[in-house]
């Protein structure tokens, strides 16, 4: 496949972290999984993913939707690592995206090529590139070539990277310390800053080498520089995903809702109290083989909860509540698997359960193995050993990126567990219809040149487009001093 375009081709593939990371400061050494996206025509990283388990399809999805949200500037990074494309001014981005963005592309997806793993096979991440509105090119089996981009790239990060990390454990024994997992120091939260940082600063800024453009010989591009470029030559199409794009590409479940418990999902009963009003207590308008029935949406994350959409606005998600839960923050998140192992524990031990609040008795009882015990004052203290402190590990980063994926309250009056708003910002939409009114324009003009036979104006080189600003300021090719006046952008 010919590529001519950033963001047409999109390379998913996930492998485990050659290095081993602490599940907290003190804690036991763990392997993380690194999922990684790489745009097949500048071979940037707009987006990655670190968890401490297999990747779900709920991490790919997000990892998709990273791709789309411009990277926040974090504690240390300097003005270097700004966003410095041109096309579009930094003042611009950061008013769409309420704060200073990095130097580090972003864009739509239009295909998406991943293996056949399972999480990528999944429906609710079919779900979500549909709804990104990006085509699935899966790779075919045993056609290396498909994927060798992003396979070669976890080899470039571990050699440029990891081999660097102490805890590395390399491809084989003359590759690693003498005991990696002594040696590791870096929590999962440190790791990711280490490669965001990594990526940012130097990956983006690397010469590509034979990567280049063939329509650039000679001239050295890195994949941010050869994004710029491509948005000199074709434009910039500015496309943020909205909020709800979190609760859209989560599993759904078609229920009916019952007048007093709520809605059962998955063997567990949630509510909220617009539930019970009564335009919730008819079957749903919905017709076909669902007819009748309600959608709601969970996150196999964090099952304490799962979401409504309200079909007045389709603009509001309620969070209903597992009924089993105590006043909000008395427990940890649980996960689907932990979920399961309790309705499994139940039903195998032949337990009555008269309400959802016997139901967290037992699940204490489980979550005594993967949670600190001392949380209850209930239970009696024991010594976890080091499989259950990996559990308690996976269950809290779960929880931690499922809250932190979910989109933010608005600062309303509105308490958080009523309802969450997701407009878009009025300046978000005026922008982007002003963007795209300039890109239409630009097409137009573009189109009626071609017909009218007159010659397309050859692509300009590096250093003729990319020193139009003064960020891109770049020496020339001969190596003589660069002219450091500012140029006057053209009207």
């Amino acid at each position: 496949m010919v590529v001519h375009r950033p963001g047409q081709v999109l390379v998913l593939d996930s492998t485990p972290m050659p290095v081993k990371l602490r599940e907290t400061v003190f804690g036991d050494a763990v392997t993380a999984t690194l999922t990684l996206a790489l745009d097949l025509y500048t071979h940037g990283l707009p987006a990655f993913r670190l968890t401490l388990q297999s990747d779900t399809s709920v991490d790919v999805a997000m990892l998709l939707r990273d791709v789309m949200l411009p990277l926040p500037m974090r504690d240390g990074w300097g003005e270097d690592m700004e966003w410095p494309y041109a096309g579009v001014p930094a003042d611009v981005i950061a008013e769409f995206a309420g704060h200073q963005v990095a130097a580090l592309p972003f864009f739509a997806p239009e295909t998406v090529t991943t293996d056949h793993g399972g999480p990528y096979k999944n429906h609710d991440l079919v779900e979500a590139e549909r709804e990104i509105g990006c085509r699935i090119l899966p790779a075919r089996v045993l056609r290396q070539t498909d994927k060798f981009a992003v396979e070669r790239q976890f080899l470039t990060i571990q050699t440029m990277l990891f081999e660097h990390l102490l805890g590395f454990t390399g491809g084989d024994v003359a590759d690693r310390g003498a005991d990696p997992e002594r040696d590791a120091s870096l929590t999962l939260t440190q790791a990711e800053h280490v490669i965001a940082t990594w990526i940012v600063q130097i990956w983006q800024n690397r010469k590509l080498g034979e990567y280049g453009p063939s329509w650039a010989p000679g001239e050295d591009h890195s994949p941010n520089t050869l994004f710029a470029a491509a948005m000199e030559q074709g434009g910039f199409d500015l496309d943020f995903p909205e909020p709800s794009f979190y609760y859209k590409v989560l599993r759904q479940h078609h229920v009916k809702i019952h007048p007093r418990r709520g809605v059962k999902i998955l063997g567990l009963w949630y509510h909220h109290p617009v539930l019970d009003e009564s335009r919730f207590l008819q079957p749903s308008a919905r017709g076909g083989k669902r007819a009748g029935q309600w959608v709601v949406r969970s996150d196999r994350r964090d099952r304490r909860q799962v979401f409504f959409q309200d079909p007045a606005d389709h603009e509001t998600w309620h969070i209903l509540r597992w009924r089993g839960l105590p006043p909000e923050g008395e427990i940890p998140a649980f996960s689907e698997k932990t979920a399961d192992a309790l309705l499994t524990h139940v039903r195998a031990n032949k337990i009555r359960i008269h309400s959802e609040s016997e139901l967290l008795e037992h699940l204490l009882e489980i979550l005594g193995s993967v949670t600190p015990v001392d949380q209850w004052p209930s239970q009696a203290k024991k010594k976890a050993g080091k499989k259950q402190r990996a559990a308690q590990a996976r269950e809290m980063t779960r929880a931690q990126a499922a809250a932190a994926d979910r989109p933010s309250v608005a600062a309303t009056s509105v308490p958080a567990d009523e309802h969450v708003p997701t407009e878009m910002p009025a300046a978000w939409a005026e922008h982007a219809r002003t963007i795209d009114r300039a890109v239409d324009a630009d097409r137009r003009r573009r189109r009626e040149e071609a017909l009218a036979g007159i010659s397309p104006v050859a692509p300009p080189t590096l250093h003729e487009a990319l020193n139009r600003r003064p960020m891109f300021r770049l020496p020339p090719p001969d190596g003589s001093e660069a002219d450091t006046t500012v140029q006057e952008e053209d009207a």
